[in-house]
């Protein structure tokens, strides 16, 4: 009697669940009949938000709406794409192409289909005419707060765009992939102070529309990056892009036809943006010899702080790397067109403890006296060289060290076969230069050097035309 009395209960419950899902289901596809019937009675109107403006440049609205789009509860959605998302094992929920979803906004409902054709982005909002008038202003508000609120609360996936060699598709010079580069300013190899400069220019900028904008200038600023390779120049710049949530434009000029090419890539850029520009004193010196770039110097100003600059929106980092300044042309680096120079030397002893804390997880060691007394005799190597030693031999934190020794002692023993050899690099290299608003854009010591110069020509110049001539070639210089 007990087993039918189970048997009957469970019966019961199932038929309950069955009715609960069928009248469940019954509601929803009634509301989807509602809503199929009410659209086909009211009037709508279709608003479209395309990708790029009239200037084939980003429109600022479509990445505000893509953004809250992606942040709406779209689990339920058909064709909804998971994507990994920035933190681990974080899944993020894009749209797909041509799907559509619903919204409501004081009471009324919207649609929003991510549209493409003919490789064209547009997003199409769809609603009653009747709540245009009432819900358009206040709707649009509403989307600007929702995707600033995200990407305040650092979920906005930055990018990297490189420019491509196709012209025959304007919309599509820039690519892009995700920016996933894992420097940040407390990883890379560089003196604290030096950091704490940087963070506070970075900070100073991003709190300074107003300021610009009343002396009449463009809400931009320009970075001078310079020293040898393997120094950590590209990973500064990637720990700038994450300390300042900004995607990154990285311009190839090999890529670049001509001046008005490289105007166009300018206008196609985003604001809070960084617009690298790598090896520039390379490009320069190959470029002077080859007519397989049509690209001149005066386009490269105008690239830098022309009139373009002012069209293509505020809150805009350019940042310029070289190996070297000696061969750079002087009206690059005018104040102006260069605010901050920023030097990267071979390693320090300084760079060289965090690199042994970030590679080896140390902090002291019985051999780091050794290495800073060689350091100290000038023997150096880059800080990419010195990172992949002591990654390669990271299993032994002594065998790292050894190994980053022999290194500096092999370079040290060059050096000093190759002391006949004329040292061009600047006095200012042994230590970082950071120089603001491109006032001083030579290092104080080459400064005093000059005028040291010029007090001994003075005190002898009754002494003959020769040291007069001398004298004229070092003012020149």
């Amino acid at each position: 009697m007990g087993f039918f009395l189970l048997l009957f209960i469970i019966l019961c419950l199932f038929v309950s669940i069955r009715l609960f899902l069928y009248r469940t289901t019954l509601v929803y596809r009634l509301k989807k009949w509602g809503h199929w019937i009410e659209d086909r009675v009211h009037v709508h109107q279709s608003l479209k938000v395309p990708g790029l403006d009239e200037n084939k440049q980003e429109n600022i609205f479509y990445r505000k709406v893509y953004t809250y789009l992606n942040s709406l509860p779209i689990e339920d959605s058909d064709n909804t794409n998971l994507i990994s998302g920035n933190k681990p094992n974080g899944v993020v929920l894009r749209l797909d192409d041509n799907q559509t979803v619903l919204d409501t906004f004081l009471g009324a409902r919207v649609s929003w289909t991510n549209r493409v054709e003919d490789c064209e982005k547009t997003f199409v909002l769809k609603m009653k005419k009747k709540d245009k008038r009432r819900i358009l202003q206040s709707y649009i508000q509403h989307i600007y707060r929702a995707a600033e609120d995200v990407e305040s609360r650092g979920s906005k996936e930055l990018k990297l765009y490189m420019n491509t060699t196709s012209l025959v598709d304007d919309n599509r010079r820039w690519s892009s992939v995700r920016l996933t580069h894992p420097a940040t300013f407390e990883t890379i190899a560089m003196d604290s102070d030096l950091k704490k400069k940087v963070k506070s220019d970075l900070d100073s900028f991003l709190k300074s529309k107003q300021y610009y904008h009343r002396l009449g200038r463009v809400w931009k600023r320009s970075y001078l990056l310079y020293g040898p390779s393997g120094t950590g120049k590209s990973s500064f710049i990637a720990a700038m892009a994450k300390y300042l949530s900004y995607d990154v434009y990285e311009i190839d000029l090999t890529k670049v036809v001509d001046d008005s090419d490289l105007k166009k890539l300018l206008l196609q850029t985003t604001r809070k943006s960084l617009i690298v520009v790598e090896d520039l004193d390379r490009f320069l010196t190959s470029n002077s010899t080859s007519t397989a770039v049509r690209l001149t110097l005066t386009g490269v100003l105008n690239f830098m702080d022309g009139m373009l600059n002012s069209c293509c929106g505020d809150e805009k980092l350019m940042i310029f790397t070289v190996n070297s300044k000696e061969k750079i042309d002087s009206s690059i680096l005018r104040p102006g067109r260069i605010d901050v120079h920023i030097y990267f030397p071979m390693c320090t002893f300084n760079s060289f403890k965090t690199l042994a804390n970030n590679c080896l997880g140390i902090k002291e060691h019985k051999l780091f006296p050794q290495v800073e007394e060689i350091l100290q005799t000038g023997s150096t190597i880059s800080p990419a060289e010195m990172s992949e030693l002591m990654i390669s031999n990271r299993g032994s934190p002594g065998r790292a060290l050894k190994s980053v020794i022999t290194a500096l002692q092999i370079n040290g023993e060059a050096r000093m076969s190759s002391s006949t050899v004329e040292d061009t690099s600047s006095p200012a290299d042994s230590s970082n230069v950071f120089v603001m608003d491109g006032n001083c854009s030579v290092p104080v010591v080459k400064e005093i050097q000059k005028l040291y110069g010029l007090l001994r020509m003075k005190s002898s110049k009754k002494i003959g035309p020769s040291d007069q001539d001398s004298g004229s070639v070092e003012r020149s210089r």
